[in-house]
C-alpha cells in the first residue's frame, strides 16, 4: 500500500512540473533562454 501511495505522489509532482513547463513554453519563456542577451553566446532576440 506504501509503494502505491508513494508512486501516486511522485506521479503527482511530475505531472505538475512537466504542466508548469508546457506553461511556460506557452508563455515564451524557455529553459535555455531566459531572454537575458548579455549572458547567451549565441544570437539573441
Amino acid at each position: 500500500m506504501g509503494t502505491v501511495i508513494t508512486g501516486s505522489i511522485v506521479v503527482f509532482i511530475v505531472t505538475l512540473a512537466i504542466r508548469s513547463m508546457i506553461r511556460d513554453k506557452k508563455s515564451g519563456k524557455s529553459i535555455q533562454c531566459g531572454g537575458d542577451c548579455s549572458h547567451c553566446r549565441r544570437n539573441c532576440h
